[in-house]
């Protein structure tokens, strides 16, 4: 064999998409998970009345008791083990993914990204609605391709030994696989870290990209941004409904976001949240005001938006691949991109503003930052984790949202 066909052989080995096996965690792995919440060291409860001091004790008891007593992760298994899930290298990293064909005739290849603290277990409910829309009151004409892939660091994909996985490298990382895939015409989906790095897609803009859709846009001008991360007074210009924005992102910045400072800075310090997992569920549920309310409530014998299990199956899947510093280190990584601000996008863009997101998008602000929006709707429910929460609600927006690049 000639030195440059070794070569091409091995870069085809590279370039191949691979099955991956099906999840079956071992049980000593789940019975060593329970001993360890069994065994949580507790803290005294917080000495407020509110969530003030953070993630409060009664709600974090509560998860723990249902964690270590009821909580089945063999139900979550067999939805993974349910869908086409592969693996393929990407610039010298495995990165896994669901890929799930439409039987509807000229779907449109769909790309969704989840964030932190999640992963693909924020997708599982919309993959049916988007794949087979006349089984849940849609046309088969809004059909799509759905690809769901883990970041770099999350869940199965690979965890980086070296830096550079930043959100631009993997937006065209993501570029390749749909391209790796066949599809040569494609759209993208994200919110957290997926609306930056789909966004990125958009600034990039390769030939090959529709349009992309955001349910966490960045819309805040460059002065603005910095102003409310300064904790500057709203600029007495703005309109009500961009004052509204600029007075929650302020509070985001304020009181909302110690984790992504935390993990900009100094990721490699969290040992805790690898070692406990009652650390790591604290540490996930302090994502952000609404959406720890939600989840509090469901905890104390609630039922809305996520359940028990959609919590938790998202925190166990972090815990069994050993990934929550990896992940982190996405924020570490992160040099130069504003969580909130505008981007560049120059693609076409749909916008969808759900009421209990970080803040409430002004379509002015939408209008700026998106120079081709096609799509802007209000939703009358639903947060920061949309697809996760309101799947409904949310594919009918993907629906509705891309219906013109079609």
């Amino acid at each position: 064999m000639t030195k440059t066909s070794a070569t091409q052989r091995s870069s085809a080995q590279a370039d191949a998409i691979r099955p991956f096996q099906k999840v079956n965690v071992p049980e000593t792995e789940l019975t060593e998970l329970r001993r360890r919440i069994n065994n949580t060291r507790w803290p005294e409860r917080e000495t407020v009345t509110d969530t003030t001091q953070g993630v409060q004790l009664a709600t974090t008891q509560a998860l723990a008791r249902y964690w270590g007593t009821e909580y089945d992760w063999r139900k979550c298994e067999a939805r993974l083990n349910a869908l086409p899930q592969f693996i393929t290298e990407i610039d010298g990293l495995d990165i896994h993914f669901i890929h799930v064909r439409s039987k509807h005739e000229n779907a449109l290849p769909v790309i969704v990204t989840h964030g932190w603290p999640g992963s693909i277990t924020e997708q599982l409910k919309i993959i049916d609605p988007l794949t087979n829309p006349t089984a849940h009151g849609g046309n088969a004409s809004d059909a799509f391709h759905i690809v769901v892939p883990s970041m770099p660091g999350y869940g199965f994909s690979g965890r980086p030994a070296t830096t550079g996985w930043d959100p631009a490298h993997i937006a065209r990382a993501w570029t390749v696989l749909m391209k790796r895939l066949g599809y040569n015409k494609f759209v993208a989906q994200g919110g957290d870290w997926g609306a930056v790095i789909t966004e990125l897609m958009g600034v990039q803009a390769p030939p090959e990209l529709l349009g992309i859709h955001t349910n966490m846009p960045g819309i805040f001008p460059a002065d603005v941004d910095k102003a409310a991360f300064s904790g500057a007074p709203a600029p007495s210009d703005l309109s009500a409904d961009e004052k509204a924005a600029y007075e929650s992102v302020q509070f985001v910045y304020q009181k909302g976001i110690a984790y992504g400072y935390q993990m900009g800075l100094r990721p490699q310090t969290l040992y805790g949240i690898a070692d406990s997992p009652v650390g790591l569920a604290a540490y996930f549920l302090d994502h952000d005001a609404r959406s720890y309310e939600m989840i509090a409530r469901v905890f104390a014998a609630g039922s809305e938006g996520l359940t028990r299990d959609d919590v938790l199956d998202n925190i166990t899947l972090t815990w069994l691949t050993n990934t929550a510093l990896s992940g982190a280190r996405l924020y570490w990584e992160n040099k130069g991109y504003s969580f909130f601000g505008v981007r560049g996008v120059v693609v076409p863009t749909a916008v969808s503003v759900f009421p209990d997101e970080l803040y409430p998008t002004p379509r002015s602000w939408a209008e700026r930052a998106f120079p081709k929006l096609i799509h802007f709707n209000e939703l009358p429910k639903g947060g920061h984790f949309a697809a996760w929460e309101q799947p409904k609600l949310f594919s009918e927006e993907l629906r509705a949202g891309f219906r013109s690049l079609r």
